[in-house]
This record gives C-alpha cells, sequence and structure tokens, in this order.
C-alpha cells in the first residue's frame, strides 16, 4: 500500500511550540475562504486605484528632481541634506512602492504602457527581467521551501537551521552586514545562484547572460549617479557623488531591513520540498502566512515600505495593488484566528532584532 499524498493529509506545522492542524476539509474551506477575499478586490479595481499609483509616480518624480538639485547646491550642508534625503526617499519610492509593486503585475489590468509590468525599469542595479524571474516566479512560487526559494539566504546567508551548515556560514554576520549595504547589487546578483557555483553544479561560464545583462543595468546606474550627475555639477562634483552614494546607501538598508523583516523574523516558518508536493490552493495559501511576518506602522510608514510591511496579505495575493493589503489585511488576520493559523505582526525594531539573532545563530551549528 503506498503512502498517501499530502493532499489526503491532514495539515500540521508546528510554531513556537504549538502544533496547528487543519484537515483536508478544513483547508479546502480556508482556501475558499481566501480566494472568495481576493475576487471580491480584484471585481472593486478601479480609478481610486489608478489614481494612487500616479500620485506615488509623481510624488518620487518631484522628490528626485528637487533633491538632485539641492544636491548641485550640496557645499552648503542644508542643501547637501535635505538633498540626499530628498533623492534617498525617491528611490526608496521606486523600488518600493512603484518598482516592485508594478512588475508584480498590479496594474497591468489598466492598460497603461507606463504601469506594464513587462515594460517598467526601475532605478537599481538589478535588471528588470531577471528580477521578474527571480522574485515573480521562483520566490512567490516556492515561498520558503528550503532548495527552492533561493531568498532563504540568498544564497549567501544562512537563514533557516534546514540549510546544511559548512565553515562559510561562519561569516554569516558579515555576510548580512554586506548584503545590506550593498543590497542593491545582492539583488542584481541573485539569478547568478552563486550558492550552485559554490557547489560546483555551474560555472559563471553558464551565466553568461546573465552576467551581461547585470554589467549592463549597473554599468548605466554607476554612470549615471556616480559619472553623469557629479560631471553636470562641475565643481560641486564631490558633494553630488557623495550624496548619489548616500542616497543609494539609505535606500539599500531600508530595503533590505523591510525585506528581511518580512521573511526572517523569529518564529517564521520554512518548509521541505516533501511536504509542499502536490499543494492544495488551502495548502499554497497556509505556507505564505507562515511563511510571512508583518510590520505595524502609520500610513507613511507602509507607503515607504511598498506597503511590504504587509508582507503575508502580500504574499497572499502578488498580484493585488499593494495599498490595498492594509484593508485586506482586517479581514485575513480574522480568517487566520478562526481556523487556529498564527498571523505573524510586529513593529520593526522588535522584529528586526530578532532577524539579527536569527543571523548570529545560524552561524554556528
Amino acid at each position: 500500500m503506498t503512502a498517501p499524498t499530502i493532499t489526503q493529509k491532514t495539515l500540521q506545522k508546528t510554531v513556537a511550540g504549538k502544533t496547528i492542524t487543519l484537515t483536508p476539509e478544513q483547508t479546502e474551506a480556508f482556501g475558499r475562504e481566501l480566494d472568495a477575499l481576493k475576487e471580491r478586490v480584484i471585481a472593486d479595481l478601479g480609478e481610486r486605484d489608478v489614481t494612487y499609483i500616479r500620485r506615488i509616480i509623481k510624488a518620487q518624480r518631484g522628490l528626485e528632481v528637487a533633491g538632485r538639485a539641492l544636491l548641485f547646491g550640496g557645499v552648503f550642508p542644508p542643501f547637501w541634506l535635505a538633498g540626499t534625503a530628498m533623492l534617498g526617499l525617491s528611490k526608496i519610492l521606486d523600488n518600493m512602492e512603484i518598482g516592485h509593486n508594478v512588475m508584480h503585475g498590479q496594474y497591468d489590468w489598466t492598460g497603461d504602457p507606463a504601469l506594464s509590468s513587462k515594460k517598467f525599469e526601475w532605478d537599481t542595479a538589478c535588471p528588470a527581467e531577471q528580477w521578474r524571474h527571480s522574485h515573480n516566479y521562483m520566490h512567490h512560487t516556492y515561498t520558503n521551501i528550503v532548495g527552492m526559494d533561493r531568498d532563504v539566504g540568498y544564497g549567501i546567508l544562512r537563514m533557516s537551521k534546514d540549510q546544511r551548515w559548512t565553515p562559510y556560514f561562519l561569516g554569516n554576520p558579515v555576510y548580512a552586514f554586506l548584503l545590506m549595504v550593498l543590497f542593491q547589487y545582492g539583488v542584481a546578483l541573485h539569478e547568478l545562484e552563486s550558492e550552485r557555483i559554490r557547489a560546483g553544479e555551474i560555472t559563471l561560464a553558464d551565466k553568461r547572460e546573465i552576467l551581461d545583462g547585470i554589467w549592463r543595468k549597473t554599468k548605466k546606474q554607476t554612470l549615471k549617479d556616480y559619472v553623469g550627475f557629479p560631471l553636470l555639477a562641475g565643481p560641486f562634483a564631490p558633494w553630488v557623488f557623495a550624496g548619489n552614494l548616500t542616497a543609494n546607501l539609505i535606500r539599500n538598508v531600508w530595503s533590505y531591513m523591510i525585506i528581511f523583516c518580512g521573511h526572517f523574523p523569529e518564529d517564521v516558518q520554512e518548509f521541505s520540498i516533501e511536504e509542499t508536493k502536490a499543494e492544495t490552493r488551502g495548502q499554497w495559501y497556509f505556507r505564505q502566512i507562515l511563511g510571512s511576518a508583518n510590520l505595524t506602522g502609520n500610513k507613511l510608514f507602509h507607503i515607504l515600505s511598498g506597503n511590504l510591511s504587509f508582507q503575508i496579505e502580500h504574499h497572499l495575493f502578488p498580484d493585488i495593488p499593494a495599498h490595498r493589503h492594509a484593508e485586506i489585511a482586517v479581514e485575513v488576520k480574522e480568517i487566520c484566528k478562526r481556523y487556529g493559523i498564527p498571523y505573524n505582526t510586529g513593529p520593526l525594531p522588535r522584529q528586526f532584532a530578532t532577524v539579527i539573532r536569527k543571523i548570529v545563530r545560524l552561524a554556528l551549528p
């Protein structure tokens, strides 16, 4: 007699010492409720969603133009500080609330070429084409499945006890810090599959096309921020160069913190390939919720996070406009409560502290 498949088993996962159990019937009902919620929101999409994203785009462009203009007078400290801050905010908005969400297809339904997931290119080192595969497909399909989701450690870090330890991971805290300050380049190299190169499964030559794409995009970004705009500033070039460098650093650190706090805080779960075989829709939703964490904050905080502060809702419904997640979260949390599924949420400092502890702890066997 063959073993039953996962679709015939009662669903179980232990979180913080407590075992969550869903029968097949409960799992199916759970999936139907979330499907119905998604369909209801999609049916309601319209002008307010378009107005929202266009206002964000307008604000981002205004911040960039004003920030770069102020940096041209960066020899005066107040101008440099204001210009750097505005440019950093513009880069955060471009990457988090605009680029990330547009490239998820959240606004494809509008038919607006400027909001097309296939045509959008963002202000960062990672080519959009590569990101759409490594993030939209690989990460969102195989969320937190160790050995399939390359976002678990980004091919650099050990972020799960199920990842086999080697002496290389003694450097976990150092690698994490470098990834944070150079995050746009870490994201750019994501599609390179560096962990497979280290393991000898593939070589750099196998990734030549990927490398060519990364080089073209990185070169373009470098010339723009560190050559073109400084040259335009003439004698003020050093202040423009330093402002651009600092703005990129601000964006890198912020993006890293938001993304890591959505995926790796305490009690966020990883899954094995075996336990996710032949998933039903309800089981997929179950994995997305347990493999994610939210952040609490005010409206501005959520905008600057790209609404990835609602990482649970984003993993459940990645193609729904992210500004809707705050509304959806109320119902998602209530559904989770009824089915006894933990809903991981908390302030940024607390969640990030648990991420740091995990990084340090997993450096050791």
